[in-house]
């Protein structure tokens, strides 16, 4: 069955950095625009990055600059390298594909300290 583990949240200052990995199996991983996306709390879960099997890339306008997306179709993993952290970014990051209708992970809880 599918699954997606995410991997790499934690506790991080304001202007820090973190990397996040995902784990996925149980469907054809190299088929699938993956992507990022993050829930804060009491807010809509909301789409941050995506990435196509060949490596085109799209980011919501609220991490561009600041935010690397990235795939290894060979190990089925997509990472997510986040820079110049902010308090706004706290929130649980999920992996799915581009429209979401994978079963979810866990999450991966990340919390930005001003």
């Amino acid at each position: 069955q599918v699954q997606l583990v995410e991997s790499g949240g934690g506790l991080v200052q304001a202007g820090g950095s973190l990397r996040l990995s995902c784990a996925a199996s149980g469907f054809i991983f190299s088929g699938n625009v993956m992507a990022w996306y993050r829930q804060a709390p009491g807010k809509q879960r909301e789409l941050v990055a995506t990435i196509t099997s060949g490596g085109t890339i799209g980011y919501a306008d609220s991490v561009k600059g600041r935010f690397t997306i990235s795939r290894d179709n060979a190990k089925n993993m997509v990472y997510l390298q986040m820079n110049s952290l902010k308090p706004e970014d706290t929130a649980v990051y999920y992996c799915n594909n581009q429209w979401g209708v994978l079963s979810w992970g866990q999450g991966t809880q990340v919390t930005v300290s001003s």
